[in-house]
């Protein structure tokens, strides 16, 4: 018994041993002057044009502490008003005291912290200092930004899809740095899109997967033909000529390929909802596209794939007319992002071209145009 309390006296001494040095470290860091950062404008209009050009400067003093510290410096940005919820960062080297941003720089963190493009954000500004897992602030600015929409080829991430299939549909074959991409719109690393195929012959239906737009850590068939991915795999041929809806999920290596010709349909269409006329791939312009049809604007129209509704295009909620010339944004409802089943419409009556680019598949654009 006494040896047995003699154990529970050592181990309840060793708790407040432990208990104390806790205490301590978590005492031992004190900042003794805040960090203070401005900016030399208030007002900042971002141009795309200009993108690589610095358009803002930030100074500031670093924050003091009791002991010496490794820190990093990081200056943050979030809409005013959400107190830097959803917020972003610029990493800084941690022996400036200074830095300027480009336009492109500054709106990729606008485009992060969830400001508005083509209007006018009030952005809170403050530099973060992180020592170990805390955080340090300082004061906090204000800059009026206005962001541009950014260009979604350089905001999401990327897979590329190198072939012998490439130089027929308007790219270079077997080239990671022209070929078509995959993009994860959920930026997840599970990337998705199409490409297409115009011929099977002389092994031209083959390809694999690349990233960063080069062949090192490129991936093709592991060889079972069952959709699993390997590194420096075997070349994956495509099923049949057309389009194809492919899919890659990175990590899990593994890829799916589903072929998926659109065309248009609707009782707009002068054959109704009886049959789709076709949309044809033009490798000029890497676009699918009906060169004239007649639309009416009594009725509605949408674009399904292989003669069939399980794959469509349409708008994300409720039915859309189109204005001759103008872009919009079309979804794919098997990707989740549609609610519904809505179509399109004009309100004008005439022969129209019709557009779809498919190449980035976090920006699908559908296109009318009046002949």
């Amino acid at each position: 018994m006494k040896h047995f309390l003699k154990i529970i006296a050592v181990a309840f001494v060793a708790l407040l041993i432990i208990s104390c040095e806790k205490d301590e470290d978590q005492a031992i860091i004190n900042e003794v002057n805040q960090a203070k950062i401005s900016s030399d404008k208030t007002t900042v209009v971002l141009n795309e044009v200009t993108s690589g050009d610095a358009v803002i400067n930030f100074t500031w003093t670093k924050p003091t502490f009791n002991i010496a510290v490794v820190t990093q410096q990081q200056i943050e940005f979030g809409v005013k008003g959400k107190g830097f919820k959803d917020s972003s960062t610029f990493d800084v080297s941690n022996d400036l005291i200074k830095s300027p941003m480009t336009h492109a720089q500054m709106n990729a963190a606008m485009y992060s912290c969830g400001a508005i493009p083509d209007v006018s954000n009030q952005i809170e500004i403050r530099l973060k200092t992180i020592v170990g897992s805390g955080f340090f602030y300082s004061n906090v600015i204000n800059v009026t930004v206005t962001p541009y929409t950014p260009n979604p080829d350089l905001v999401y991430p990327k897979i590329n899809v190198p072939g012998a299939y490439a130089g027929a549909a308007g790219y270079a074959d077997w080239t990671p740095g022209n070929s078509p991409n995959l993009f994860s719109p959920e930026k997840d690393g599970k990337y998705r899109g199409f490409i297409y195929v115009t011929t099977l012959a002389s092994d031209k239906g083959k390809y694999k997967f690349a990233i960063n737009q080069d062949w090192p850590g490129n991936k093709g068939d592991d060889g079972t033909n069952t959709g699993k991915l390997k590194v420096d795999g075997s070349d994956i041929t495509a099923s049949a000529v057309g389009t194809h809806y492919l899919k890659v999920d990175w990590s899990a290596n593994t890829y799916s390929a589903v072929a998926a010709n659109f065309g248009i349909i609707g009782d707009a269409t002068p054959t109704g909802w009886n049959s789709d006329t076709d949309f044809v791939y033009n490798p000029a312009t890497k676009k699918y596209e009906i060169a004239s049809i007649q639309l009416s604007s009594t009725g509605l129209f949408k674009f399904r794939a292989n003669d069939d509704w399980a794959i469509k295009f349409q708008p994300a909620n409720a039915d859309q007319t189109l204005v001759s010339g103008t872009a919009v944004q079309t979804y794919l409802n098997i990707e989740d992002t549609v609610t519904g089943d809505s179509g399109y419409k004009v309100t004008v009556a005439g022969n129209y071209k019709i557009e779809l680019d498919l190449h980035n598949s976090a920006d699908y654009k559908l296109k009318i145009t009046k002949l």
